[in-house]
């Protein structure tokens, strides 16, 4: 079994999107991730540079959000995916569901979430 951690609710203002007033507007997106990590040594050191510095993290993907010019939600997704395996070498894979809290779609008043999963490859 592989540890994880969880960061939920974390929102920032893009501006991802085909629509052009999706890209001139922009909207409010909201984030899900799951860091896959061996939390053992944290667990018994106390000690934070033992984890994953998630604060970090979270600064990192809201400025992506916040700067990403990309047209569709799964690049955005797969871009924060990237990011946070780049950050920590330890994490063995990220899951990244980034949701569109209010999409441009007429006479529709839900959202539109994209959930991906990628692990890190081995080095050759």
């Amino acid at each position: 079994m592989m540890d994880s951690i969880q960061l939920t609710g974390l929102r920032a203002y893009g501006y991802t999107g085909v629509l052009p007033e999706e890209k001139k507007i922009g909207q409010w997106f909201e984030v899900e991730l799951t860091l896959w990590m061996d939390l053992t040594l944290a667990g018994q050191s106390d000690r934070l540079r033992d984890t994953h510095d998630y604060v970090s993290l979270a600064q990192a993907t809201q400025t992506l959000i916040q700067t990403a010019t990309f047209d569709l939600i799964e690049s955005l997704a797969s871009a924060i995916a990237q990011k946070a395996l780049d950050q920590d070498l330890r994490l063995t894979q990220v899951r990244v569901k980034l949701i569109k809290l209010r999409p441009p779609i007429p006479d529709f008043g839900g959202q539109v979430a994209i959930d991906i999963t990628r692990a890190r490859t081995p080095s050759a």
